[in-house]
């Protein structure tokens, strides 16, 4: 097999130079193109067909999570290693998502940095120690539960005059209690009988009462 082919995306020049000699030092691998912005780095990702982008995140014009987004869909082949400053939740999950394989924090040693990129071109996640860390103390944290609307198919205010249905309110009090007109609570109703596929009110309440409506308030 060739070389790994890299592109290295990063507008400060001194880093990329840095990086280029680096990387061009590994066994291995070979730099083919460079990219001073996200845009450059969609272009070189995609006419230069590299096998690893090693990407900076905060670049003018497009950032470099957007670019990732754009490679990672356009070309998934090509893999997209983060190499960056910034190591706080919001920019290693958005990097997540966007696609990249990989996140570095800039000062990361040699060794580190070939390791990550032979691993995200093998089709591995890899983290630098310190982002590992925090991925794992987020997934590790309690995750409050949220429970589920009861019957999605109904808009806000469908499920609230169903909740009043199912708790006996008559149409007038529900009109009254939510300043509608009584008609226009009828309305709704018939909207909420041909969404739940019910044929009346008494069919609906015992609907809305499975699914946990009507059990806080009284008639």
């Amino acid at each position: 097999m060739g070389a790994i082919r890299v592109v290295i995306a990063d507008d400060h020049p001194v880093v990329r130079n840095g990086l280029r000699a680096l990387v061009s030092s590994l066994a291995d691998f070979e730099v083919v193109g460079e990219a001073v912005d996200g845009e450059a780095a969609v272009r070189a990702a995609q006419t230069l067909r590299p096998d690893v982008v090693i990407m900076d995140v905060q670049m003018p014009g497009t950032g470099g999570l957007e670019a990732t987004r754009r490679i990672t869909s356009a070309v998934p082949d090509v893999a997209v290693l983060v190499l960056t400053m910034y190591e706080d939740d919001d920019v290693v999950f958005g990097a997540m998502r966007a696609g990249a394989r990989g996140y570095l924090l800039k000062g990361a040693e040699q060794s580190e940095i070939d390791r990550a990129m032979r691993a995200v071109v093998a089709g591995e996640v890899i983290f630098g120690p310190g982002v590992a860390a925090r991925v794992l103390g987020f997934f590790a944290a309690p995750r409050p539960v949220v429970a589920a609307e009861p019957f999605p198919e109904l808009t806000p205010r469908e499920r609230e005059i169903l909740d009043h249905v199912a708790a006996g309110r008559r149409n007038s009090a529900i009109a009254h209690t939510l300043s509608l007109a009584p008609k226009t609570v009828s309305n709704h109703l018939s909207s909420i009988f041909v969404k739940l596929a019910v044929a009346d009110r008494a069919e609906a309440i015992v609907r809305a009462r499975e699914g946990g409506l009507g059990r806080e308030r009284t008639p």
